[in-house]
């Protein structure tokens, strides 16, 4: 095997980022048929195969899957190093890559967001929802949002957003008309609760906390679902009660297309952080975003 060029490697990286040859070649300002050569200069350098070329599409196979995920955090920290010598103009320049929650990309993120990117017009930010935790250096990201309880004990993590957040239930009022309203967790078991499916494959517990007693009650109904649109849908058409994050149904609870129930016995928790890895040159609009996030935290103290 060879010693391969670097460049090429870069570009390699590059074709399996764009997903093709023609895109990559656009944002490289070199023609396709020469980005070709260089990709296979370096399959010949390696002595293996690492793109599957078809006329549909360009995928990486298994070799140059495992040689893109070691050389991934790499590239970005060359790119981070060439960023950081920019001198001559202190503004961030790039692509931001988050992970994030459903709830923080629906009710957080478009706020935040678009202020952000009005202040800095040279960053482009790349959003992907996923409940899930993830290793989001592994994954390619540069940062994730989640919860405290699934934050990784290696990573820095800032607060973002609301500090306090609530789970909340509630019914439409032509529910609790005809079958009544709980006035206490237990009374759950003799209604149809609305279920919530994850990415995991379990079905969330209603949980209920009040003067240090937790009360947890399997949700036992005719729906379950993976959607909040329609699991927030079935509750206001009475189909039953909904347990949810407070911001999914603020609207209808405000307008009384649903009434809350049991308030006395909502649990709230901490609000989600943005959490990256330490390492020592970090890409200047996550080093941007950081920024931003710490002044707004600022701000509501």
């Amino acid at each position: 095997m060879r010693q391969p060029n670097l460049s090429d490697v870069a570009l390699f990286a590059a074709v399996v980022e764009a997903g093709g040859f023609r895109a990559a070649a656009q944002k490289r300002g070199m023609s396709a048929s020469s980005l070709s050569d260089c990709i296979r200069r370096l399959e010949s350098d390696l002595g293996l195969r690492l793109l599957n070329r078809t006329t549909r599409s360009i995928t990486p196979t298994s070799a140059g899957e495992r040689l893109l995920e070691r050389l991934r955090p790499a590239l970005d920290e060359i790119s981070a190093a060439f960023n950081d010598l920019d001198d001559d103009s202190h503004r961030p320049v790039g692509t931001l890559k988050l992970n994030v929650p459903v709830p923080v990309a629906r009710f957080l993120l478009p706020d935040l967001l678009s202020r952000f990117l009005k202040l800095y017009p040279a960053v482009n930010v790349e959003v992907v929802m996923e409940n899930t935790f993830i290793d989001v250096i592994a994954a390619g990201y540069d940062a994730g949002v989640r919860y405290e309880e699934s934050l990784a004990k290696d990573m820095i993590a800032i607060p973002v957003g609301p500090r306090r957040q609530r789970f909340v239930a509630a019914a439409a009022p032509a529910y609790l008309a005809a079958h009544g309203t709980p006035r206490h967790p237990s009374e759950l078991t003799e209604h149809q609760l609305l279920g919530h499916r994850f990415e995991s494959g379990k079905v969330g517990i209603f949980e209920f906390e009040k003067d240090g007693r937790t009360l947890r009650v399997p949700p036992q109904g005719q729906l379950v679902t993976s959607s909040h649109d329609l699991k927030t849908s079935a509750a206001i058409n009475g189909l039953g009660i909904i347990y949810t994050f407070e911001d999914f149904i603020r609207e209808p609870l405000a307008d009384g297309r649903l009434t809350p129930i049991l308030e006395d016995w909502w649990q709230s928790f901490d609000g989600p952080y943005l959490y990256y890895h330490g390492r020592r040159h970090m890409p200047s609009p996550l080093r941007a975003f950081v920024d931003f996030l710490k002044a707004e935290g600022q701000e509501r103290t």
